[in-house]
């Protein structure tokens, strides 16, 4: 008996495994189709309210400040290692090959292009995502998004373009901070541990770091900021289910928003080396 329903049951199984799979891809292509239309309305209304003169100026100088105040010194915490461990990392390869003074420019490349827009972008989708999302959320769950536009008072222009605004002045900002704090640390260690002259190091580092590679980082972190206010935003805004559902929404927000980044900054990074390679400046 149990030999013939056996079939049967595997076939059910994989029947409600596809569904399953089926409707969580749906449920997925239209939770981004609401944060596509969601970051158009953005960008759009961001316009609009700056020559209009209805921005909330006020509003977007807490948020900036607010974002500064929680990943500054995290900034600064992350960068230190990261450069000291690609100075260390790569200068234990280059040294048996006898090219120490190459250690400037491997670690220039590897902090500005992968390490300060990604360190940028973890940060801000760890703190700033999850303040984000819970702010709204707390607010979706009192209704007060929903007496915003009872009050004829649209949540977009109101709450999230500000927020908006402030994480794309944070992002190269912070961007800015942990290459000069990697960059710093990653000489100190060369110049400290690894005996590589001062001389040689800004040498190689100006030859194959140019300003180029700084637009693409600073780029990076825009794009990198952007995504993240928009998915907390969205995840903020659609929040329900009490509490729990508020908690919910700041992990997917986190969890998102980081998965983004790294698919983005793969994409980016893909398309700069077929058309940018690195070359001597």
């Amino acid at each position: 008996m149990t030999r013939a329903d056996s079939p049967g049951e595997a076939k059910e199984i994989a029947r409600l495994a596809g569904a399953n799979v089926s409707r969580t891809a749906r449920s997925s292509l239209r939770t981004f189709g609401r944060v596509a239309l969601l970051a158009g309305e953005t960008g759009r209304g961001a316009v609009t309210d700056l020559v209009s003169g209805r921005f909330q100026w006020r509003e977007m100088l807490l948020q900036t400040w607010y974002l500064i105040t929680v990943t500054a010194i995290p900034a600064v915490l992350m960068a230190v290692p990261f450069g000291v461990v690609v100075s260390i990392q790569v200068g234990n390869l280059i040294h048996q090959i006898g090219a120490d003074s190459l250690i400037g420019a491997a670690g220039g490349l590897g902090v500005i292009q992968q390490g300060a827009p990604i360190a940028t972008g973890l940060l801000l989708g760890g703190a700033g995502a999850s303040a984000i999302a819970a702010d709204l959320g707390a607010r979706t769950i009192r209704d007060e998004i929903d007496a915003l536009r009872v009050m004829g008072i649209s949540p977009v222009h109101r709450l999230v373009i500000p927020r908006a605004v402030a994480m794309l002045l944070v992002a190269p900002l912070l961007n800015i901070l942990i290459i000069f704090v990697g960059v710093v640390a990653g000489y100190a260690v060369a110049i400290g541990a690894q005996n590589v002259t001062p001389g040689s190091y800004w040498a190689t580092f100006g030859a194959f770091t140019s300003l180029t590679d700084i637009w693409i980082s600073l780029v990076k972190a825009l794009l990198f900021g952007f995504i993240v206010v928009i998915v907390a935003c969205q995840r903020g805004l659609e929040a329900g289910g009490g509490p729990r559902g508020v908690a919910d929404g700041v992990n997917a927000a986190v969890v998102l928003s980081v998965a983004g980044i790294i698919v983005v900054n793969l994409a980016i990074t893909q398309v700069v080396t077929m058309f940018m390679p690195v070359r001597v400046a």
